[in-house]
């Protein structure tokens, strides 16, 4: 029971990834608040997960929307945010730059970045009063090293990593830990489905060589599953990581090193 007496808001919690890490906090004892952009689905979340989940619908692009978030889980908690798990993105539409809209690199953007920095924005002044906290941020492999095909979001993912980094060193004195995860390809994901549709559409591939050319490239010869990147990301959040800051944690079975 990690985290028995603690309070969590995740982002993304409709998706598998999100809703993955909400079971694993409340399963180890957290309350936890959760977002995501349609309220039908986080009721969904809500009912499986019972009493210790709530939660309400919100756009992550929109600064009102994650105000109105935050303070919901701070009512709720008794002012008080022990971690956020800003789980929150989108790939957008993958393709060559030249033929990539505007509307399409700035939405990714606005996901995965402004929707990021929107929520720590929020929560900090929490976690400063309560006396710290733990955020962990989504990148990505790609954030790591540039995916062709996919430059918004590779370079959406690198800001989210250098975003983590700052925080790490601006919080520190204020016992707030900002780390963040980069998975690479998991399966059972709408990362992945979005993904493997943009190689058979770009590249003309059936879908099973899509999914050899991915693995082919990973030590470990498979996708992640849902299961590694929550493992990770509920270390990251507990106190066993408590003397981790501003890291940027590979979860690709490999195939990114650095």
């Amino acid at each position: 029971m990690e985290f028995t007496g603690k309070t969590a808001l995740v982002t993304g919690a409709a998706g598998a990834i999100g809703k993955g890490i909400a079971a694993r906090l409340v399963a180890e004892g957290a309350a936890v608040f959760v977002t995501d952009l349609h309220q039908q689905s986080l009721d969904s979340v809500c009912d499986s997960l019972g009493e210790q989940c709530r939660g309400c619908a919100a756009d992550v692009t929109v600064a009102e929307d994650v105000r109105r978030v935050v303070q919901s889980a701070a009512d709720l908690f008794g002012d008080r945010i022990d971690v956020l798990v800003n789980v929150a993105g989108t790939v957008g539409q993958g393709g060559a730059v030249e033929d990539m809209d505007l509307e399409n690199w700035e939405q990714v953007f606005a996901v995965n970045s402004r929707g990021t920095f929107l929520f720590v924005k929020h929560v900090v002044p929490i976690m400063k009063r309560q006396g710290g906290g733990s955020i962990v941020n989504f990148s990505s492999k790609s954030g790591k090293t540039g995916s062709a095909l996919m430059s918004a979001y590779s370079a959406a993912k690198a800001a989210v990593i250098g975003f983590t980094q700052a925080l790490a060193f601006e919080l520190a004195p204020h016992r707030i830990r900002v780390n963040c995860v980069c998975p690479g390809i998991t399966e059972d994901t709408g990362v992945w489905s979005n993904v493997s549709g943009d190689y058979v559409r770009n590249l003309n591939l059936p879908i099973e060589e899509v999914v050899k050319k991915f693995t082919s490239k990973v030590p470990l010869g498979r996708l992640a599953h849902v299961e590694d990147v929550v493992n990770m990301t509920c270390y990251l959040a507990s106190e066993r990581a408590a003397y981790m800051t501003g890291q940027a944690i590979n979860i690709t079975g490999g195939r990114e090193m650095h």
